[in-house]
């Protein structure tokens, strides 16, 4: 794992000590990784350094995976500026 499980739950606000989630949670991180790497056109990798944009990007990525298990919603939908998309734009691979 690229963020640690620990690291994942606090910014979801998920207590420490509740684990049920655990490996749903560390599938959600493998999947957003793997999404923001095919976006970077880039592997990303454990042991190399990651940004920290890229790391905030994952998270996000991640709380919105969890928070949202479906793909419609009954509220308008709303972009947030300088989220994910730009903060991953910033290390694209336009190579």
């Amino acid at each position: 794992m690229i963020v640690a499980i620990e690291e994942l739950k606090k910014h979801l606000n998920i207590d420490p000590t509740f684990s049920d989630d655990d490996n749903y949670i560390a599938s959600l991180e493998e999947v957003s990784v793997d999404a923001i790497s095919v976006h970077l056109n880039r592997a990303l990798r454990e042991e190399a350094e990651i940004p920290s944009a890229i790391i905030h990007a994952i998270k996000l990525m991640v709380g919105q995976l969890y928070a949202h298990r479906e793909p419609t919603t009954s509220n308008a939908v709303n972009t947030i500026p300088y989220t994910l998309d730009y903060l991953i734009s910033l290390y694209r691979n336009y190579k």
